[in-house]
């Protein structure tokens, strides 16, 4: 029979690879806005979310608050590195409107994390309570981190279009909150169990919307490239014209 240790850390150590496919997920969105020097209509809410979210259970899986959740520390420790890389990516290719909102949100985030771990460490010096303050605040930046593509979801039922929902991101959401939910059931956690099994269902609810848009999606786009070939001959022929007519 497999001890309860054995299986969660099983559970713990396949959850920081699905976490850390979760945040690589997104590497075709950014190649796509990298190619088109571009964000196009991508939003920065999810990888800001994210990206506070990340530094949150970095500190909360820290032997100074929680010492034995050091496999949520390590996953979310890549993900805050990765992320912060997608933002400077957005960053660069958002038009100044967006660049500016976007750099001010990233600093006020990390501003805020700084000022929470020395208020914490300083001000509090038994492990319960650090872990009690910390998860609690770490609880609902996770729902708001699960919870930030409903407004992409809001686009997607208005367009009927899941063009700018990444489909591995909704893919691996659903997995890596049925994961971490397993993980906490074993030795109940219920500062990861909550937002992760909340997770999961944000998770199913896009794939959800996926199986519903993804064929008028792919209407939508031939339909759009079906017009710019015919753009590209009309084109043509005007040139043909005009080069015959001198």
């Amino acid at each position: 029979m497999v001890s309860p240790d054995l299986a969660r850390n099983v559970l713990g150590i396949i959850g920081n690879i699905i976490s850390v496919i979760l945040f690589l997920s997104t590497v075709p969105t950014f190649y796509r806005i990298w190619k088109r020097r571009s964000v196009e209509r991508f939003s920065a809410v999810p990888y800001l979310v994210t990206f506070v979210n990340c530094g949150l259970w970095v500190f909360y899986g820290s032997p100074l608050v929680h010492p034995s959740s050091l496999l949520v520390a390590t996953t979310n420790g890549a993900g805050f590195v990765i992320e912060f890389i997608y933002l400077l990516i957005y960053i660069i290719y958002s038009d100044r409107k967006k660049r500016i909102r976007v750099l001010l949100a990233l600093i006020i985030e990390i501003v805020f994390l700084l000022v929470l771990i020395v208020l914490i460490l300083t001000l509090t010096h038994d492990k319960r309570l650090r872990s009690a303050i910390v998860g609690g605040i770490a609880v609902g930046s996770n729902i708001m981190m699960y919870a930030s593509p409903l407004l992409v979801m809001k686009m997607v039922i208005t367009t009927k279009s899941v063009e700018y929902m990444p489909f591995l991101l909704s893919v691996f959401c659903f997995a890596n909150g049925l994961c971490w939910f397993a993980f906490a059931l074993i030795r109940f956690d219920p500062f990861v169990c909550i937002p992760n099994g909340i997770g999961a269902l944000f998770g199913l609810a896009q794939l959800v919307l996926y199986a519903i848009y993804y064929k008028s999606t792919r209407e939508m786009i031939a339909g759009r490239e079906g017009k710019s070939e015919v753009s590209l001959e009309n084109m043509s022929t005007s040139t043909s014209v005009s080069t015959a007519d001198d």
